[in-house]
């Protein structure tokens, strides 16, 4: 009998990353990004939920990337952001308490525990407040394709923010 040639199918890889802020990115301040998302008051009557864009999450899961909320609304984006543009429960990164030394070297307080949570897997972050330096410092550590997508706070994500996403996702691969 004849070797076998079939060949077991391949490992799938794990989806690249794509960590989200929510204040400035999905919830615009200003401009002319203020946006309306149709349904019920903003619970817990915080009025910046309206500004919440119901396209966005079809969008962002377009892009097939693992989303994981990069924010301060912590488990919150999940009750109050997620089912309002459409997006499943996500996983939420775990801030570790800030030391006396954060931000001393320019770095942003998430910077570094983005890095570790993608370890060394590819991703994206999108947030308002990243700067040359997070560019630099995660550059210079990463060794897979990273994305770091700084969102004019005025008017949220735009269709050139997703082109950019779209483009770094294409590259990937996967």
């Amino acid at each position: 009998m004849p070797p076998s040639t079939h060949l077991p199918p391949p490992i799938p890889l794990p989806l690249p990353l794509l960590f989200l802020d929510v204040d400035g990115p999905l919830i615009p301040f200003g401009g002319t990004g203020y946006r309306t998302a149709p349904g019920p008051e903003a619970p817990a009557g915080n009025p910046l939920l309206s500004r919440l864009d119901p396209a966005v999450g079809p969008r962002l899961l377009a892009l097939r990337c693992e989303l994981v909320w990069a924010t301060t609304w912590a488990a919150e984006a999940n009750e109050a952001v997620a089912p309002r543009i459409g997006l499943p429960e996500l996983p939420v990164m775990d801030w570790p308490e800030p030391s006396e030394d954060e931000g001393r070297d320019g770095l942003h307080w998430k910077t570094r525990p983005l890095l570790a949570r993608a370890a060394g897997r590819p991703f994206a972050w999108v947030d308002d407040e990243i700067t040359p330096a997070d560019r630099a410092w995660v550059e210079a550590r990463q060794p897979t394709p990273v994305l770091l997508c700084r969102v004019d706070p005025r008017t949220g994500l735009t269709d050139e923010d997703f082109g950019a996403l779209a483009r770094w996702r294409a590259a990937v691969g996967g």
